[in-house]
């Protein structure tokens, strides 16, 4: 990173950043439709992206300038955490050229503590984003040194409250112990975004409702199917 991670932090601040990302065999798995997703999103406005996967990071490195939060998406036997839970993956991420590595930070079993994965990511001049699902992680993560948290994970642990939307009470405590906060995860709406960045978010990440039309389809046709007439009733 050229730039101080206080400095990045305050462009993006009040931004909005846009996960580009595919599941494992859905038709975008790819290198290039992932930097097509970013270079659209950023016609779209979008001021930063995230983005999983090394060979992704590095493709839509060379695509665009703007910040990118980088993030490998790993299973390691024994251990539920699987996002950028090793040091080698940060390096890796960092070599890429990763701006911000978000990492999982909750209190899940983890091959690699919490410090030592922030402290792989300050030495290499990155801003450390710590994905959280409670509080009580995001004062632990902070305390290790991680420059802000994101309530990425919150409702996927089994001990964090399962909302069908955003977590916007876990946002309210953040902002209230003045813990710096992204807010992420199942935003669907732009009043949503807009209420998060209200709540004292630093920036707000859209994923699943901008990047997966495989997903919003999926919205619209359980939407549509569940409003047609049953048989013998009419509409």
């Amino acid at each position: 990173m050229t730039i101080s991670a206080q400095t990045l932090r305050d462009r993006l601040r009040g931004q909005l950043v846009v996960s580009c990302q595919a599941a494992a065999g859905r038709p975008l798995d790819a290198t290039p439709h992932i930097v097509a997703l970013a270079q659209s999103a950023l016609l779209g406005g979008a001021r930063a992206v995230r983005i999983e996967g090394i060979a992704n990071v590095r493709g839509v490195r060379a695509a665009i300038e703007v910040p990118i939060v980088g993030i490998v998406k790993a299973q390691h036997p024994g251990f539920e955490a699987f996002i950028t839970t090793q040091v080698d993956e940060v390096d890796a991420l960092a070599d890429a050229g990763a701006d911000i590595i978000a990492f999982d930070a909750t209190d899940r079993a983890r091959p690699v503590p919490v410090a030592d994965v922030v402290a792989a990511i300050l030495r290499r001049g990155c801003v450390a984003m710590a994905d959280i699902s409670t509080i009580a992680e995001a004062r632990i993560a902070i305390a290790a040194g991680a420059h802000v948290v994101g309530t990425t994970l919150a409702g996927y642990t089994d001990y964090s409250a399962k909302l069908a939307g955003p977590d916007f009470p876990l946002m309210t405590a953040l902002a209230a112990a003045r813990l710096p906060f992204v807010a992420e995860g199942r935003i669907w709406e732009p009043a949503e975004a807009a209420h998060a960045i209200a709540l004292g978010a630093e920036f707000v990440v859209v994923g699943s409702a901008i990047t997966r039309p495989d997903d919003i389809t999926r919205r619209y046709a359980d939407a549509v199917a569940a409003a047609q007439p049953r048989f013998g009733e009419t509409a």
